[in-house]
């Protein structure tokens, strides 16, 4: 217990430096580091809210564990009933707590790039893939997410053979990064009338977006060559300069 309280300090340590660095007027001249700030700041969130919780409880056993001692055997017997309550909330607490220590991916606070493809499979393929992609635009608006399609590349029945869309929101990366590779489907197409079973095959992929990189070049590390032609030719062959 000793330990993952001193792990939580320290948390708590580095969610205070951050604040104060929130507060310094000098950040918001540098919108990329204060945006960096703020969002490291917000991924503490969920752990520091866990530990203020962890922390009331660890105080509210403490008090009804005072309260067993009591000579009032119906004082006592509360205490005891209280303590089992505590003790469960506790070990939820605690295994709430060790899962937001666990270091994260680094995407995974980021938006995605989904990418769906028909593989083998023919027309159903595409009618799955279709499938799929109705299926994620669905899963991302019971989210909140907000879904651009980027290409898309459509079969005459109503099937996709291709579909690309930027998905934002909050810890879209986490969420679906889980679901690249191969989809297989097996069922009875529409169009099947012997009522045969087809497999059909879509591949997903899910990339992180890239973020946005401010580059500065200072003019001292340029440098400019200017060449002159030389030999015949036009009436300033041998006066222009070029760079």
């Amino acid at each position: 217990m000793s330990d993952l309280l001193d792990r939580i300090a320290s948390f708590e340590e580095r969610a205070a430096r951050l604040e104060s660095r929130l507060a310094d007027p000098a950040l918001t001249a540098q919108p990329s580091d204060f945006a960096q700030v703020a969002k490291e700041l917000k991924s503490l969130r969920p752990l520091l809210e866990a530990a203020g919780h962890y922390r009331s409880t660890l105080s509210e056993i403490e008090g009804a564990r005072a309260m067993l001692s009591d000579p009032d055997a119906e004082v006592s017997a509360l205490a005891r009933a209280e303590l089992e309550e505590l003790d469960a909330r506790r070990e939820g607490l605690e295994r709430e707590i060790r899962l937001q220590l666990v270091p994260r991916d680094p995407n995974d606070e980021k938006n995605a790039i989904l990418e769906i493809r028909a593989g083998a499979g023919g027309d159903e393929a595409a009618l799955f893939a279709a499938d799929l992609f109705r299926m994620y635009g669905r899963y991302a608006e019971r989210r909140g997410w907000k879904v651009e399609l980027l290409s898309v590349s459509r079969t005459e029945g109503g099937g996709l053979k291709e579909a690309i869309a930027s998905i934002s929101g909050e810890r879209i990366w986490s969420r679906l990064k889980y679901e690249r590779g191969v989809h297989r489907v097996q069922r009875v197409p529409a169009t099947e009338a012997q009522g045969r079973t087809h497999t059909s095959t879509v591949t997903v992929a899910v990339l992180p977006e890239a973020e946005e990189v401010d580059v500065r070049i200072d003019p001292k590390e340029l440098r400019i060559d200017v060449f002159r032609a030389s030999g015949p030719g036009g009436q300033s062959v041998n006066t222009t300069d070029s760079a």
